[in-house]
């Protein structure tokens, strides 16, 4: 009944709601549209995020080491001009405050998704390819996501190259970080994902899926907003059920909270809507 009284709801949001939820592993409780593409925001970091890790278990990568802290990038369409940032565009003073300094690719990858930081993913997608993360995405399964640009890359976007996502992948990619925490997988070691799943653990905006759970309930998530836009994906751990992905993105007006994504708005409670309901139903998911 729930997932019934959810999709009645839904029907009445403007614009495009899709969602997924259901237990890493097994088939899914519950869909709607999963397989929509929404302009990706911010959760298109999980995927840098993953190929950081996976470069570093290869060695290609020291996540330890220090890197430049720069604003300027090469922009994903050939022959364009470098990029920059906006500082006002941004969320995370603390990565600003080391530009023309040096920072590790660990702290930075941590700034990328607790802050959500631009200028992080930026330098973080200048040091390990974005090919490294369409792999990420090709191993977690995902059929439809890509992540082909840098964030304000504008010469890139206004060619047709985007970052785009879909429910079913976002819960694909964060179903194998959490299988991937308790035996091999294709994404990186057990420790590799559980270091992953820790620092989306920490993440510090909780304004859409967390806002739906309990205080304390243990959530490894990452949001993405623009005007328009807000997506929240994530892998809820009861302490007295099973580990459950959950995922919604919303592409619709409700998203008024504009750029700096603190503004708690329609869709952020529309967001926590969902997720409180499957909360409420985190004993009779599909095994």
């Amino acid at each position: 009944m729930i997932w019934e009284e959810l999709d009645a709801h839904l029907d009445k949001v403007p614009g495009i709601v899709s969602a997924y939820v259901g237990r890493p592993g097994a088939r899914p409780t519950w869909t709607r549209r999963a397989d929509a593409t929404h302009y990706a925001a911010s959760t298109m970091k999980l995927a840098v995020l993953v190929a950081l890790f996976r470069a570093a278990e290869a060695g290609r990568l020291d996540l330890d080491a220090p890197v430049p802290v720069r604003n300027s990038f090469d922009s994903a369409l050939s022959g364009a001009p470098r990029f920059a940032n906006d500082r006002d565009y941004d969320n995370d003073e603390a990565v600003w405050d080391r530009v023309g300094g040096e920072a590790s690719l660990r702290w930075l990858a941590e700034r990328m998704i607790v802050r959500s930081s631009n200028l992080a993913t930026n330098i973080c997608i200048g040091e390990v390819g974005l090919p490294a993360v369409a792999q990420a995405w090709a191993l977690a399964g995902a059929r439809h996501s890509v992540t082909g640009r840098g964030i304000e890359d504008f010469a890139a976007r206004d060619s047709g190259i985007d970052n785009l996502v879909t429910a079913a992948d976002l819960a694909a990619l964060l179903g194998e970080l959490a299988l991937g925490a308790t035996r091999p997988g294709p994404l990186a070691s057990p420790a590799g994902c559980a270091a992953m799943l820790d620092v989306l653990v920490a993440q510090e905006h909780r304004e859409d899926l967390a806002a739906g759970l309990p205080d304390g309930t243990r959530i490894a998530h990452k949001n993405g907003w623009v005007r328009g836009v807000r997506h929240g994906a994530g892998v809820v751990f009861p302490d007295d059920a099973p580990a459950y992905t959950i995922v919604v993105c919303t592409t619709t007006d409700l998203a008024d909270g504009g750029a700096d994504g603190e503004v708690e708005d329609d869709a952020c409670r529309l967001i926590a809507h969902v997720s409180e309901r499957a909360w409420a139903a985190r004993h009779e998911l599909a095994g």
